[in-house]
C-alpha cells in the first residue's frame, strides 16, 4: 500500500487548521472559505477519505503512527563514489573551478 509523505500530510494538516481558524473568524469571507475547502479536499484525496473530518482523523493517526521526525532529517542525495586521485573531473576538463558537492553548476 502506498503511504503519503508524512511531511506533506503534516503541512496540509497545519494549513487546514490555519484556514479553519480564519473561516471561523470571518465565515462570510468567500475567498478564505474557498481556500479552506481546497485544502480540505486535498487532504481528503491524500488520505483516501470522503469527508474532511475523516481525513483529519486519518492524518492525525498517520502522523502519530509514523512517530517524530529524526533530528537530522535533511534530505540528501546519495553520495557518488570518490573520483580517482589523479583523474580530472568534469570541471577540470572545462577549465572551470570545481563545484561543491550538492551544488548544481549553472554555468
Amino acid at each position: 500500500m502506498l503511504l503519503p509523505d508524512r511531511h506533506l500530510v503534516a503541512d496540509l494538516l497545519g494549513r487546514y487548521r490555519s484556514w479553519e481558524r480564519l473561516v471561523l473568524a470571518d465565515p462570510l469571507d468567500e475567498p478564505t472559505r474557498r481556500r479552506f475547502e481546497d485544502v480540505a479536499y486535498t487532504l481528503c484525496v491524500l488520505m483516501g477519505q470522503r469527508t474532511a473530518r475523516e481525513a483529519i482523523w486519518q492524518a492525525e493517526t498517520y502522523l502519530r503512527r509514523t512517530g517524530p521526525e529524526p533530528a537530522t532529517s535533511e534530505r540528501t542525495a546519495p553520495e557518488s563514489p570518490a573520483p580517482e586521485p589523479n583523474a580530472p573531473g568534469p570541471a577540470a576538463s572545462r577549465g572551470a573551478e570545481p563545484v561543491a558537492p550538492g551544488v548544481r553548476d549553472e554555468r
